[in-house]
């Protein structure tokens, strides 16, 4: 197929008048597809089902400590719980609090408590010139909008694809002490599907921090999210070597289950030291008398164990795998050769990371919605919402039906050609 940029201007006219005439037809059709946010489809929430009837009025209620969970009390969660999330973190129980149905809430109240009371002892954030994060990009845009929900200044970090670009961060952290966290997805991250090298990981706990209170924000989101049983990406433990490194303190982990039962109803953890873990927790006790414990017995019954979970997520494997396939199938028929876009095979997680030619990306989701097909908004992978280049696009197959994903991506593929022919035809 030969490449749009290697076309003559009239060969280009006449394939953009093929393609309008497409266009219209789809646009014809009225409608009305979602291809926006990373959300399981509602074949991959029935697989949990199960769950709903795993206590009733019959069910005795109390956790392995005796503690009556209808009740009061266990601050950092039930110990069968820990131990769960321990084994889906790998971390130790004793390395974990369980919060409620949200990672994104323990990230944000995390953020808010450093704000308002510092970091073990460290001066409150609120009370500093300037505090900064370094924001690993395309990344998540909901770890964006927390930082900048705070006034924090965002600092952008190439990734490559083996993780963030060390040699900037090591620069940032190491000599600038108004840096104090970096965002981090390591595993199948969002959007693009990489997964941090073993030697990037060790370099992480290698950094000599300028500012004490530095802290580094491992959201491991999509740490048993594997699309394949034979292509599994690996990902070296970084508390451990944080604490080999003599850093035991510098690492936040955070996980949940929204992805694996419930979105809406989960269970979150966050793994530290034990010393960070004192420190929450003081401050924690003037916040809650402690999360749903029913609904942290109820996972433990359901799941069993980490066994349990893994065999879970096959199931929601052989339900997402296809969909990724599908777009990427279509991605390298439709686009393949014509040097207008770039795309990662991700082996897990929620997202296709799509690049576009530079100065495209908005205006090809505004086609895509013109079209009836609504996808999450340019410039949403990078801080503030401004993708420098304006070409990333995050493409997230898991929500729609296989029928309404194959309708999506084939107006996608569309969208991208008309832009792109346009964008080369200025430069004819």
């Amino acid at each position: 197929m030969t490449a749009y940029k290697d076309r003559s201007r009239e060969e280009l006219l006449q394939e953009k008048s093929v393609l309008e005439e497409k266009f219209k037809e789809v646009k014809a059709k009225g409608l009305k597809l979602d291809m926006s946010r990373g959300k399981p489809s509602a074949a991959q929430l029935d697989l949990a089902m199960g769950m709903m009837d795993v206590l009733n009025s019959e069910t005795d209620l109390k956790c392995s400590e005796g503690v009556d969970c209808r009740n009061y009390g266990v601050l950092d969660g039930i110990r069968e719980a820990k131990e769960l999330l321990a084994d889906m973190t790998e971390v130790s129980p004793d390395n974990i609090i369980i919060y409620g149905n949200s990672s994104l809430n323990i990230m944000y109240d995390t953020v808010s408590r450093s704000m308002t009371h510092g970091v073990m002892g460290s001066t409150p954030w609120c009370k500093l010139e300037k505090v900064k994060f370094l924001c690993p990009v395309p990344g998540y845009d909901r770890h964006f909008t927390i930082t900048e929900h705070f006034g924090i200044e965002m600092i952008n970090i190439p990734m490559t694809p083996d993780g963030p670009d060390m040699d900037l961060v090591e620069k940032y952290v190491n000599n600038d002490p108004a840096v104090k966290g970096i965002w981090c997805v390591p595993k199948y991250s969002n959007p693009q599907g990489s997964t941090y090298s073993d030697e990037t990981v060790r370099r992480f706990a290698r950094l000599n921090p300028a500012a004490e209170d530095f802290r580094i924000y491992w959201d491991n989101a999509y740490g048993i999210h594997h699309l394949y049983d034979d292509k599994q990406d690996n990902l070296v433990e970084i508390l451990m070597e944080c604490k080999k490194e003599g850093h035991p303190d510098m690492v936040y982990k955070f996980c949940s289950t929204s992805k694996v039962s419930f979105p809406g109803s989960g269970v979150a953890a966050i793994g530290t030291s034990k010393a960070n873990l004192e420190y929450i927790k003081k401050q924690m006790a003037m916040q809650t008398i402690g999360h749903d414990k029913l609904n942290q017995l109820r996972h433990v019954r359901f799941f069993k164990d980490i066994h349990g979970m893994v065999q879970h997520m096959r199931k929601h494997a052989e339900i997402l795998r296809p969909k990724f396939e599908t777009v990427l199938n279509c991605l390298k028929h439709e686009l393949g050769g014509l040097e207008i876009g770039n795309w990662i095979e991700p082996r897990g997680g929620y997202f296709i990371s799509f690049d576009a030619l530079p100065g495209c990306a908005k205006a090809i989701v505004a086609k895509a919605k013109e079209a009836g097909l609504v996808m999450t908004g340019a410039g949403a992978t990078f801080p503030y919402g401004k993708d420098p280049q304006d070409s990333n696009i995050r493409i997230a197959p898991s929500y729609p039906t296989p029928e309404e994903l194959a309708i999506a991506t084939d107006i996608f593929v569309l969208s991208v050609k008309l832009v792109s022919i346009d964008k080369i035809l200025e430069n004819k």
